[in-house]
């Protein structure tokens, strides 16, 4: 069977040109974009109860090659963890350049933390009802002190130092046993509770050990802070 040459070339060309196209990558912002956060993700480490915010810098059309013979490949410029702050390479073979194009981009990741935030400014000596507050997620690098995660943890505590709105409540800004408060006095050992009332000596807060004044015995003893209004002893 004869066999026509030219029809059988411009059969081959096609296939190859065709072939070649199928591999072809058009590099747009949106998808360098996406590629970059994928990356922080599978990079990052973040505790079950954060959220992370990942943004990375617009990049100008302009940077970008017409076309990519191969798929593009992105991979953080330094080999560390990661950070508020970090820099990815971006990178491709092209057929419009003669060497593999390349840019780098930065990318921002914030951690954001659920804590209790105050909805109007708060007054030292001011007890904080459930109203006053709400749950926000905020940036840790916000977030300098122990922080509470939970409402219910912060209702009837008494204000110690102001609190602007909008600002996170730290343990600092308050105490749960205030000094010259009236408090129950519980001493505990492994075969008995005792219950007597007293008067603290020092400000506090739940886990902290402060001074207070047994009311009957006028007795000074040390007591942890277990609630409002509550310390305990152990025996």
């Amino acid at each position: 069977m004869k066999v026509n040459l030219v029809h059988f070339f411009r059969i081959f060309v096609l296939f190859i040109s065709t072939a070649a196209n199928a591999e072809t990558v058009v590099p747009s912002v949106s998808a360098i974009s996406e590629l970059a956060k994928a990356l922080i993700n599978e990079k990052i480490s973040v505790p079950a109860n954060a959220k992370v915010d990942i943004n990375p810098q617009t990049v100008d059309q302009r940077m970008l090659p017409a076309q990519c013979a191969s798929p593009i490949k992105v991979e953080l410029a330094s080999d560390r963890e990661i950070r508020r702050n970090n820099t990815v390479k971006v990178s491709c073979n092209t057929p419009d350049l003669a060497y593999p194009w390349q840019i780098f981009i930065s990318v921002r990741v914030d951690i954001l933390f659920p804590v209790v935030v105050a909805t109007e400014p708060l007054a030292p000596g001011e007890l904080i009802s459930p109203t006053q507050v709400e749950i926000r997620y905020v940036d840790q690098n916000s977030l300098r002190g122990m922080q509470f995660s939970d409402i219910n943890q912060l209702s009837g505590v008494r204000v110690k130092r102001r609190v602007a709105k909008n600002n996170p409540i730290f343990a600092n800004n308050l105490c749960f046993v205030c000094k010259n408060d009236a408090v129950s006095i519980y001493v505990r050992s492994s075969n008995f509770v005792l219950k007597t009332v007293g008067e603290a000596l020092q400000d506090g807060n739940i886990g902290d050990q402060i001074r207070v004044k047994n009311s009957s015995s006028n007795k000074e003893l040390d007591a942890t802070v277990t609630a409002i209004g509550e310390v305990e002893v152990r025996m």
